[in-house]
């Protein structure tokens, strides 16, 4: 199916630019978290084609070196969720409709035709709408560069500084299994209390920006008698975001207070990021989105992306960069304006030249595996 339909939608008009054809391309290949080789196939051949160094690396990562005065970086995999891939004509013209258009294969094609024409390092990483494996294995298999570009839809003339943390963890719970008309608390009971109370210790506040919150979501949540039939238990996922006045430690620490009954295991443990929009790399956005005619927005997400282990791991300049409306984000309305792509392929080149990447300059480039 994914053949087909990449072949229909390559035929349209509005499929006229290398950078169209590679952003159908790749929205066309399903590519969910923990299958994204087909995708990474075709990104490397991409590069192959433009005689890039190119490889796909043990963990799927696409490694496409260059002048690493920039790394320019976006994740290859999506959520799951099956939308059809089409061009529809929207309010500024042809928009392109499927899985990944926004979030983040728009900014990724982008990004990969901007390293082509500039020269500047190119990284597809994998895994980053679950684990954030191949920005994991990035960290610990290159040297940082000067300066990373990461990409995520922000609008062609949008630039985030900004991300929440984020705290992942499991609770569990078991007590004696006994009749329903028992007033004791059971498993589940006590999951719910505790949840309750780590809600009120984080009670919203209508007054403050959702990104200078912490906010809390259980995820997944199973419970019932156990196999042997003697005793109930409980299992909740949950996550807590982060915003950067708190520390991920704070934050456990106050859910942790509040466990009566039960114990949890803190999974994921990232911390929030937010860049100063003084930076060369932000002043330099601003000058070429204005460039394009756009008055350029600077954004705070409540999210969490890999830019936040980029900069805690790294420490260089980074911001992120992309085309694409992120309220679309793993919604079935994903799609993206194909002029909105064109405007961030010239952002970005106008950046990356203004920054002084070199085509073929390899002084700085990470060793081939």
């Amino acid at each position: 199916m994914a053949v087909e339909a990449s072949e229909s939608v390559l035929d349209h008009p509005a499929v006229d630019t290398e950078g169209r054809e590679l952003l159908t391309e790749l929205v066309s290949i399903p590519s969910v978290s923990g299958n994204e080789t087909e995708a990474a196939e075709a990104l490397a051949a991409f590069f192959e084609r433009h005689d890039r160094e190119v490889w796909i690396d043990d963990i799927g990562n696409v490694r496409a070196p260059g002048d690493d005065t920039i790394l320019l970086t976006s994740h290859i995999d999506t959520v799951p969720g099956d939308i059809p891939v089409e061009i529809k004509d929207g309010e500024e013209g042809p928009e392109l409709w499927g899985r990944g258009s926004v979030d983040a294969t728009g900014p990724l094609a982008a990004m990969a035709i901007a390293a082509v024409e500039t020269g500047a390092s190119f990284v597809g990483v994998v895994g980053e709408e679950s684990t954030s494996r191949g920005a994991w294995h990035l960290i610990e298999n290159r040297e940082a560069p000067e300066a990373i570009i990461n990409g995520e839809p922000s609008g062609w003339d949008g630039i985030t500084l900004g991300y929440r943390g984020l705290l992942e963890g499991t609770y569990v719970a078991t007590s004696e299994s006994g009749h329903t008309s028992r007033p004791d608390p059971n498993a589940i009971q006590h999951a719910m209390s505790w949840w309750e109370r780590v809600e009120d210790v984080f009670e919203p506040d209508e007054w403050i920006p959702v990104f200078e919150q912490v906010t809390t979501k259980p995820v997944e949540f199973e419970g019932g008698i156990s196999v042997d039939g003697l005793s109930m238990e409980s299992t909740m996922e949950f996550q807590l975001r982060v915003p950067p006045e708190r520390t991920p430690e704070e934050v456990r620490e106050l859910s942790d207070a509040e466990l009566e009954t039960g114990t949890v295991n803190w999974t994921e443990f990232i911390p929030a990021v937010m860049t100063s929009p003084r930076s060369e790399v932000a002043r330099l956005f601003r000058v070429a989105i204005r460039e394009q005619g756009g008055d350029p927005r600077l954004l705070r997400k409540t999210g969490t992306a890999d830019m936040n282990i980029y900069a805690d791991e790294w420490g260089c300049p980074i911001v992120s960069y992309g085309p694409g409306d992120s309220n679309l984000d793993h919604t079935p309305h994903e799609h993206l304006s194909l002029a909105e792509f064109d405007h961030s392929i010239d952002v970005l080149i106008e950046v990356c030249e203004q920054l002084g990447v070199e085509t073929g300059d390899s002084k700085h480039s990470e060793p081939t595996e």
